[in-house]
Formats: C-alpha cells, sequence, structure tokens
C-alpha cells in the first residue's frame, strides 16, 4: 500500500504533468531529452516534495523546480560537445499548414534566447500573470513587464531579419 506522501505527489504530477512537460519542451525539442528532462524534474520534485511548505501556490513551485532543473542542465550541456542529429530530409508527421509553420518559427526565435528569457516568454505564453511569474522567476511584477517587453523586442527583430532575407 502506498504511503500518504506518494499518494500525494502521483496526484500533483498527474494534475501538473503538462506543466512540466512545457517547461521542458522549451529547452530542447528532441524527444529523448525532453523524457530525460522530465525525469530529472520528476526527481527533484519527488526529493524536495517533504520541504514544500505551501507559502505559494504548487503550480507556482512545480514550475520553479522544472526551470531550476532545465536551466541548470541546459548550461551543463552547453559546456560539453555537441552531438549532431541525424536528419532525415522528410518528415511524414510535420505539419505544413501555416499556422503550424508560424508556431515552429517563433519556437526556433525562443529557442535563440537565453535561459532566463526563455522562461519568462514561456510563462507568459502559458497565460501566467506577471505577479506568478514574478513569483517563479524570483522577481518583481515591475521587472517581468520590464523583461517581456524587451524579449518581445528581441522576437520582433529576429522575425525583421528573416524577413529581410
Amino acid at each position: 500500500m502506498m504511503k500518504k506522501n506518494e499518494k500525494e505527489f502521483e496526484r500533483m504530477v498527474h494534475t501538473h504533468k503538462s506543466t512540466i512537460y512545457t517547461v521542458c519542451y522549451m529547452f530542447s525539442k528532441d524527444q529523448d531529452e525532453v523524457n530525460d528532462l522530465f525525469q530529472e524534474v520528476l526527481m527533484n520534485l519527488w526529493i524536495n516534495f517533504d520541504t514544500f511548505q505551501g507559502r505559494s501556490d504548487i503550480k507556482t513551485w512545480i514550475y520553479r523546480v522544472s526551470l531550476n532543473v532545465c536551466v541548470s542542465l541546459d548550461r551543463k550541456k552547453r559546456k560539453t560537445v555537441r552531438r549532431v542529429p541525424l536528419r532525415i530530409d522528410m518528415n511524414p508527421f510535420e505539419d505544413t499548414d501555416n499556422n503550424s509553420l508560424q508556431m515552429e518559427m517563433l519556437r526556433k526565435r525562443i529557442a535563440r534566447l537565453g535561459p532566463f528569457d526563455r522562461a519568462v516568454i514561456m510563462l507568459w505564453l502559458e497565460n501566467m500573470s506577471y505577479d506568478d511569474i514574478g513569483a517563479v522567476m524570483g522577481i518583481s511584477a515591475k521587472n517581468v513587464s520590464v523583461k517581456l517587453y524587451r524579449i518581445k523586442e528581441q522576437l520582433r527583430k529576429m522575425s525583421d531579419e528573416a524577413e529581410r532575407k
């Protein structure tokens, strides 16, 4: 029979798995790497589950742990030798409609941002309030506003550069 904590943890993961997956996906598009990040986040959540004191919303805590794990592993990955993925010229599962192509272009531009900016824009795209984003990122809501303005400007510049090519 499962202990109370294990059941609570399982319920929490079931409720918030899409949040965790979204954060992991923002740091890698490689499915194996996303799965590895997801597992690493789950391990960190489990290790720290007993220390969660409820001072913030559970979703805020999950975002914070997920982002810390992904940013930390992203930094380590950048310091190691890059692997070159095998490329196939065709993907039968790839969407080719205009919305899918635009979403992919946006994802690639967001991937060019630094880890902190990537996290801020991802939380904003998840429709989180500035106060909640600030709580997750450890900055004020006003600072979130300034950061988002600058990030959007960076993304606009990337878009303008792409159009000129």
